[in-house]
Formats: C-alpha cells, structure tokens, sequence
C-alpha cells in the first residue's frame, strides 16, 4: 500500500518517496465530518500511517481523528502536524521506532540481503529482529527496565518491563501540542483509569479535557501492561492559568484504551448532535461491524455499511453512516 506498510522489514524499507498523485484531486465527499477512526494493533499503526498517505495524496482532509492505543499516537501525529508536515512526521516516527534502541544500526546492512530471501533464512532474520526488540527495545519508544526494578513493590507508573521515557520525548519532539489544543483538527484518544476501571475519553475540543492535551493522555492510551507502565495524569486544573488554585490535584494512573474498547469506532458513530459522517476506517471490518474482512465484502449492520472503494484512493475501506435527524 505505501513505505510504511514496511515498518516490520526494517527502517532501510522506509524510503522517502515524493506522495503519489491522483489522478485528479477529489472533491470533497459530501458529508458532514469525515473522521478518521485509528484502532489498537501494534504494526497495524504503519498500515493507518499509509491510509493517511492516501488521503493527502487524494486532497482529503480529515476532520475529525479518534486514536486507541498506537492508533492514539498516529492520531496524534496527524492533528497535532500542519498538513504539509503530517505526513514527514509519520514516516519519521516509523522510522524511528522501526530500529532496535540500542546499536541502532548494527547489521542493518544485512537487511539489503536477507529482504530478497525466503523460507528459513528470512524467518530466521525476523525471530533474530523481534528477539532485538524484546531485549533491547525499540528506538525513540521503550527500553528494557534493569533487573533491580523488579525487586519489592513498585508504583503503577514504574510497574512494567519497559520504560516508555523515550516515546515522552519522541512526541514532544513530532508533535505540536499546542497545535492540538488550538482545536483546528478534533482528536480523541482514550484509555482505562486503574483504580475504577472507567473508559475515558480525552477530547481537545469537549469535555475536561479540552485544550488541555499532552503527550501523557497520548502515551496512556498506549500504556498496555505489564509491557508498558501506566501513566500518571493530574486532573484538569482551569484553563487560565491565574484562577488556578495552589492546591494540588489529583492524579490519576490509566492503561491502554484497548483493555476496554479497541476500536474508538462508537464515540465517533454516537456522538452528538447527529450528522453525516464519513470515516476512512483504519480498522478491519470484523473490529467495525463483525463483517468478514478477509475477502473485503460489503457488510451491513443497521445504518452502518462497510465497503471498498475503487479509484482514487484503492483497497481503502469506507465506513459511512447517514446521519439524518433522530
């Protein structure tokens, strides 16, 4: 589909093609809000990278991101970077993090020879770059804990194999808070309170937390254990910074959103008022409406309809949902 689909064989994959060109820019699709939905999954991350690819190179503009887990920090990418500059910084994240945090390029020069292979040759390559990865950690993302952590108890946001310190800075670094809680592009990203169990939504254009995103709310929705820790989140103070009170607030420890809901899909198809929705979907089928995605059929459930649209932007699956007055 794109550079980024090759995340897995290594940073060396991961070239810097100019965006390819439609052969037309759309028009804008007549709806309402066109949302971009981002599941949990992983590697899954590098194929939502590539659907965001599509849609610039297609002249299509999100309204609207809702991100769980590594679809939070994409989500993040992609709101909190102007739109010339959104796609550079996906492709730069996946880079980074696609090589091991220590000896980053140690034997990448093997990767032009053993990416051509096949059976045992190329699987040993992969279980030698997933054992790098677990002993190691990953660049710019997490790395291992020392073996003195683990000795007596230890708080929720040290409580994990791998510390995620890095990935703090590589978000700081890529992307632009400020410009996320300017509000110009909605985003939502959720996770799980420890102590309640609760799913929250961290929203920079409602509820407590508007205009008051930063990488900790990204990082939680990300933080699924034991691998990762939990992430420690102060309540919302005021938004003027001179009614704030001297009194500390309360923190709270969340986990990864996926422990609950995977799919971020609900909060965009309920939230009020109702519109017509287009979402671009970076899920599967099955994750969206329990149709089967394998062969890529059209499924329907309700109002909600999966299908594949042929063009401009190919093999991308659309959710739509016709929204009209209750």
């Amino acid at each position: 589909m794109s550079d980024f689909s090759a995340a897995q064989h290594g940073p060396d994959k991961l070239r810097d093609p100019p965006l390819a060109s439609p052969a037309m820019p759309l028009e804008r699709p007549p709806f309402d809000t066109i949302a971009l939905v981002l599941q949990g999954g992983g590697a899954l991350g590098a194929y939502q990278a590539g659907v965001m690819e599509g849609l610039a190179a297609a002249g299509i503009e999100p309204d609207w991101v809702a991100g769980i887990s590594i679809g939070a920090i994409n989500a993040a990418l992609i709101a909190g970077n102007a739109p010339e500059h959104r796609i550079h910084r996906l492709r730069e994240f996946w880079k980074t993090v696609s090589q091991p945090a220590v000896w980053p390029d140690a034997l990448s020069f093997l990767d032009a020879f053993v990416e051509p292979a096949e059976g045992w040759r190329r699987q040993a390559w992969n279980n030698w770059s997933a054992w790098r990865a677990i002993t190691e950690g990953q660049r710019g993302f997490f790395t291992p804990r020392p073996p003195t952590a683990f000795v007596g108890s230890q708080p929720p946001d040290a409580a994990s194999f791998y510390d995620t310190a890095p990935l703090k800075a590589t978000l700081e670094r890529l992307v632009d808070f400020d410009r996320i809680n300017a509000g110009e592009m909605r985003l939502t990203v959720s996770a799980v309170n420890v102590e309640t169990g609760n799913f929250e939504a961290f929203d920079n254009q409602h509820g407590r937390w508007r205009k008051r995103i930063r990488a900790e709310h990204i990082m939680a929705s990300g933080a699924l254990p034991p691998g990762f820790p939990a992430v420690a989140i102060e309540e919302p103070g005021p938004l003027e910074p001179s009614r704030a009170s001297a009194a500390p607030r309360r923190v709270h420890y969340y986990w990864d959103g996926g422990l609950v809901s995977n799919t971020p899909l609900s909060q965009v198809l309920d939230d009020p008022p109702r519109r017509d929705t287009l979402v671009p979907a970076g899920v599967r089928a099955t994750d969206a409406v329990g149709g089967n995605a394998g062969g890529g059929p059209v499924g329907h459930r309700g109002s909600t309809r999966i299908a594949r649209r042929h063009g401009a932007i190919p093999s991308r699956r659309l959710l739509t949902r016709r929204r009209g007055p209750p």
